[in-house]
């Protein structure tokens, strides 16, 4: 319903654990990445012989009870949460995805998207190869599996595939008796590993690897393999290129507590509210936040601004992804389900209320109007972001450019037609600062069109 950019999925791998407790650990994982997506969840396992998994459309706490996670026991696994980016949402586009090949079974989770997905199935099925599926993931696990059968070496079977699959990508495979971890060589999509006693572990962001008590190692290095086994970890770095991650990933998409190639997101989002304070000066009664992204930020802003820092919203936390999405006509009452606007903060006051993106315009609109109901005198929008005018072919799921509202319409225009007194977008640069980390750069192609690996856009 929220009119947002949305991640497409999160992956998360444990190897060397004891049986009874990999499936639970995974469990406990995944749970900590269910805001990277909400449509499926899936766990592969192995016992060292043969691999066992279980998926399914829904959220984590209700694909998996103790019964299945007692059945999936392994001493390594691989787990996934979905949103859907590539492929519609069935149960065949869960992940991982299971296949048999000439190397024994195999399974792969997969965060993010590729944009030479068509072609490269067009190959494999001119050579023979069926799809039980509609995602990417799969192509990708099948060209590993034909790669490994022409060379016997899966470490060469991957460093082929990547050679040829072009876009934003972190993942994970599991064999009977592996785990390889790799990401993308721009380093587009995040992959954290940590260790936990004997255990490895690999996911999608740091709190992930937190929430099951292990310590964090490193990320995994944008074009690298990492392979455990029973002899213990291995690195193969097979591409070099500047880093290019994701920079929705520090203003939207990871959880506050994550760390990220070196950069705490907290101290991200902090640095983009006292940065818009640098940028504009704006004055008023009061800073609020659309929770919770837009927390960090405001209280960055409040620091740096001296203004006072309010709570402008009761977030309702138990709408879930059975919430029954409402008719055009009710669509108001369902924003302010979940975002109910604090009366006491609120009235009588100019408010500078702080949120991360505006994507097609219609919910800010909804959450602006909302204020002038409960009586804010004046209501002034911050953006930690750049308005968003390109869309992403690296693993979100974003409107075309005629549905992008930045795309169509200049900043003033925009004000008015949310209902705000003014708007404001933090500055390419501004964004850009408050992500740097040393030598390391960030994908800015919603922002700005320069896309680091080439794609054809659509309108």
């Amino acid at each position: 319903m929220f009119d947002k950019l949305n991640e497409e999925c999160g992956v998360f791998g444990v190897f060397n654990t004891s049986p009874e407790e990999t499936s639970q650990l995974i469990y406990y994982g995944l749970f900590a990445l269910q805001h990277r997506g909400q449509e499926s969840a899936g766990i592969a396992v192995s016992d060292g012989q043969s691999l066992n998994y279980y998926k399914d459309e829904g959220l984590v706490q209700e694909v998996f009870d103790n019964k299945l996670l007692n059945f999936l026991a392994g001493g390594s696994g691989i787990g996934h949460v979905r949103y859907s980016t590539t492929g519609g949402t069935t149960y065949e586009n869960a992940q991982p995805v299971v296949i048999v090949s000439s190397q024994g079974q195999m399974a792969l989770a997969h965060n993010g998207n590729l944009v030479n997905t068509k072609e490269l199935m067009s190959d494999l099925e001119a050579q023979g190869a069926t799809f039980q599926s509609s995602t990417d993931s799969e192509t990708i696990l099948k060209l590993i599996a034909k790669n490994a059968q022409e060379s016997d070496n899966i470490i060469e079977a991957i460093q082929v595939t990547m050679g040829v699959i072009r876009g934003g990508y972190s993942i994970l495979l599991l064999t009977n008796d592996k785990l390889y971890a790799f990401r993308d060589p721009m380093g587009i999509r995040p992959l954290i590993m940590g260790k936990r006693g004997d255990a490895y572990v690999f996911a999608s962001e740091s709190c992930a690897i937190d929430s099951v008590g292990a310590d964090i190692i490193r990320d995994v290095r944008p074009g690298e393999i990492v392979v455990v086994d029973s002899n213990g970890i291995h690195s193969e770095q097979i591409a070099t290129n500047s880093t290019h991650l994701c920079s929705f990933e520090y203003v939207y998409f990871a959880r506050t507590d994550s760390v990220i190639d070196g950069l705490n997101v907290y101290e991200a989002r902090t640095n983009m509210g006292k940065r818009l304070w640098e940028e504009t000066g704006r004055k008023a009664d009061i800073v609020i936040d659309i929770p919770d992204s837009g927390t960090s930020a405001a209280l960055g802003y409040s620091e740096a601004s001296g203004i006072p820092f309010s709570k402008g919203f009761y977030r309702n936390a138990y709408i879930g992804r059975t919430f029954i999405s409402p008719q055009q006509d009710m669509r108001e009452i369902g924003v302010n389900f979940k975002l109910s606007p604090i009366r006491r903060n609120i009235e009588g006051k100019s408010v500078i209320m702080i949120d991360d993106s505006i994507v097609r315009g219609t919910t800010i609109t909804r959450i602006v109007k909302s204020l002038r109901r409960v009586g804010a005198k004046e209501v002034h929008v911050m953006i930690t972001s750049p308005p968003v005018k390109y869309s992403c072919f690296y693993g979100i799921d974003t409107p075309t450019r005629k549905q992008l509202i930045a795309a169509r319409k200049p900043v003033e225009d925009i004000a008015i037609e949310i209902g705000a007194d003014s708007l404001t977008y933090l500055s390419h640069d501004g964004l850009s600062e408050s992500v740097s980390r040393a030598g390391l750069g960030a994908c800015m192609a919603c922002f700005d069109g320069k896309y680091p690996i080439p794609v054809e856009e659509t309108s």
